[in-house]
């Protein structure tokens, strides 16, 4: 399970195989409703178009929620915000905070791609295995925008009102405490992902087209969970739990809200769909 694919989004990919994948709900009370997305935030350009489960819900909305402010994320302000946050400015180089081994294997991967082991010397861990897991996803030919950023990018153009559950700050703050007080767990963990990652995605791929949820738990969720109890609990359950007031007070108002969330965010036993389900709102898959 990568790592990527854990923070944002998962990387349940939507692959094109002549049909399209839809992972959106409706979940309802008696006096309102809402549609819930699973987003990707890599694509690659055989993805589109998107599954018109999406433009439904899309077009049935007033209000688009994402998991943070998909525009300042990718402001200049914000990537120095997260430069500042992810990378060392006092001299400190990755070489002297990994482990012999850890640094060693991250040296043979790195040399393994034809990158310089000099462009990420500076790279705070959980920076390092961001970037690793970035690169090998583009290296696959997920080069395209993700579905956060297609209807992020629709909806300024519609005119459409946007929210957000997290501030960016809030995420990056996610992202720089992963790992606990280890340095080596994540650049360990992302290494020997990224290994499985084909394999993976092609699990991941069919209990997606097939709309098995229970299916995505055991590929993505179970071992993830069984493997990195600590960043599962940052990046999944507390994340959720975080989300639940927010979402909740949406069922009570006006606007119909189409909120769009990682994908691993609806799967398992911890996820936004089954703690909805737990307070007795309707879920339906479109």
């Amino acid at each position: 399970m990568t790592l990527l694919k854990a923070l944002t989004f998962s990387t349940s990919l939507l692959f094109t195989l002549g049909i399209q994948a839809a992972s959106v709900w409706k979940v309802s009370n008696e006096q309102h409703s809402l549609y819930i997305g699973g987003t990707i935030h890599f694509l690659t350009p055989k993805d589109y178009p998107l599954a018109k489960e999406y433009e439904m819900a899309f077009e049935a909305s007033d209000k688009v929620i994402f998991e943070t402010d998909m525009q300042e994320v990718r402001s200049p302000e914000f990537a120095q915000k997260m430069m500042k946050k992810l990378m060392y400015s006092d001299g400190t180089t990755i070489n002297t905070v990994l482990n012999p081994e850890t640094y060693k294997a991250l040296a043979v991967h790195l040399s393994s791609r034809k990158m310089p082991m000099a462009a990420f010397a500076s790279h705070k861990p959980n920076f390092l295995a961001i970037s690793l897991t970035v690169f090998e996803l583009q290296a696959m030919g997920y080069t395209s925008e993700g579905v956060d950023m297609f209807y992020a990018n629709k909806a300024k153009k519609n005119n459409k009102q946007q929210g957000w559950l997290e501030t960016p700050d809030e995420q990056l703050s996610f992202m720089a405490n992963l790992g606990g007080d280890d340095p080596n767990v994540m650049v360990e963990y992302t290494l020997k992902d990224i290994k499985k990652m084909p394999e993976l995605l092609g699990k991941l791929h069919s209990t997606w087209l097939s709309g098995d949820m229970q299916g995505m738990a055991e590929v993505g969720i179970t071992p993830f969970k069984t493997e990195y109890p600590e960043i599962y609990q940052d990046l999944l359950v507390t994340r959720n739990n975080n989300w639940m007031p927010k979402i909740v007070d949406m069922l009570n108002d006006q606007p119909v809200e189409f909120i769009l969330v990682g994908a691993l965010h609806l799967s398992g036993p911890d996820s936004v769909l089954a703690k909805l389900e737990a307070k007795g709102y309707k879920i339906e898959k479109l």
